[in-house]
């Protein structure tokens, strides 16, 4: 995929669309779903899938400008161009972007094969090959606790110049241990449509633009924003042009530094009132006896929906009850916030690279989103 990036990037070549090189299903699906050879602008470079594969892949049509907006960007945020390890599949846009970077810096990415998972055993000697200079590697908040978890791993991270963190965002144990532990994390936000992370820290990168509408929704734009959607959906995000507007609420402060609090269509509708569920999970993460946790919406009859707490229980400790985590909830968010139901689970299901599968829990444990 390499030479083809360089291609496109340079204008050489049509359009490109990554596809899972193992999965001969969805490759199927997407060449099918987003056309491939037939015609489309001249000025794409890459044709995107989004998160979720179950409706119609939506496609978003990044140009070689705004891909290299967007690396230029990152570089210049992180201290200057270097060697990536490539450690997310590569037809995601946070994998894509790896390859794109390197391609820009005229370096050779390290690729950690994640076909079968994740081997944190392979990240030492991986993150040795990237060789001299500045190094980088983009991770999502799972990969980064499963290194966490092995010695060799955690001090193999520590030696990179930035780890960046996307996907959604790192429990805060995640973050504080990764800290602790000299992990220099950057934490991202962005998608396909905005050509990858395009917030590093609650700053957005150079050359991009974020605004909240009414009722908090976020909207960016700028340099690294695509042209839009392959098959265009109603309403259209992309609608006002130079904008993009997003599915997620958030909040910008006075010194312009942006908080996502959750995204619009996994809030849940609970006595009247509306629960995002980012807040809570931040807030029960901070619970000495949970390692990890989603919350999400089942159906109740007397609230229309009732807020519900999985939880992965931290090794070692005894499984907390349900009282006690409201009682911990409350202490930072309204009672309206605290969990009315707990799920003890073993692990979280996850989806693409990493996002954790609240409609999975939902439907496991009797309700709908």
């Amino acid at each position: 995929m390499l030479p083809a990036l360089e291609r496109v990037l340079n204008g050489r070549d049509s359009a490109i669309v990554p596809v899972p090189a193992h999965d001969d299903r969805q490759t199927a699906l997407l060449t099918s779903a987003l056309r491939v050879g037939e015609e489309i602008d001249d000025d794409v470079a890459l044709v995107v899938t989004t998160s979720g594969t179950t409706a119609t892949p939506k496609g978003a049509l990044l140009t070689a400008a705004a891909l290299t907006a967007s690396a230029a960007a990152t570089h210049e945020r992180l201290g200057g161009p270097g060697s990536w390890l490539l450690a997310l599949p590569p037809y995601h846009i946070a994998g894509v972007q790896a390859l794109v970077r390197s391609v820009l810096a005229g370096t050779v990415p390290v690729e950690l094969d994640v076909s079968a998972g994740f081997d944190v055993a392979e990240l030492p000697r991986a993150v040795k090959n990237l060789g001299a200079g500045r190094r980088y590697v983009s991770l999502v908040a799972a990969q980064l606790a499963k290194a966490l978890a092995e010695p060799a791993a955690t001090a193999a991270l520590a030696e990179l110049d930035a780890v960046l963190i996307g996907g959604g965002p790192a429990p805060r144990p995640v973050l504080d241990a990764a800290a602790a532990a000299g992990i220099p994390v950057v934490r991202t936000y962005g998608m396909s449509e905005t050509a990858g992370g395009c917030v590093y820290d609650g700053v957005p990168l150079d050359g991009v633009q974020v605004r909240i509408e009414a009722g908090g929704r976020i909207v960016i734009g700028g340099a690294t924003l695509a042209k839009g959607y392959r098959n265009p959906v109603d309403p259209d995000p992309f609608a006002e042009p130079g904008w993009f507007y997003t599915d997620d609420v958030g909040a910008v402060d006075d010194s312009g530094v942006l908080t996502v609090q959750g995204r619009i269509d996994e809030a849940i509708s609970t006595g009247g009132l509306t629960v995002l569920p980012q807040p809570v999970e931040a807030a029960l993460c901070t619970h000495p006896a949970v390692e990890d946790c989603a919350v999400f919406g089942v159906s109740d009859d007397r609230l229309g929906q009732r807020v519900v707490a999985a939880v992965v229980v931290r090794d070692g400790c005894v499984p907390p009850t349900l009282d006690a985590l409201r009682a911990h909830v409350a202490r930072t968010l309204d009672d309206t916030a605290a969990p009315r139901e707990l799920r003890v689970v073993d692990a979280l299901p996850r989806r693409g690279i990493g996002k954790v599968d609240r409609e999975a829990l939902a439907r496991r444990f009797g309700g709908d989103v």
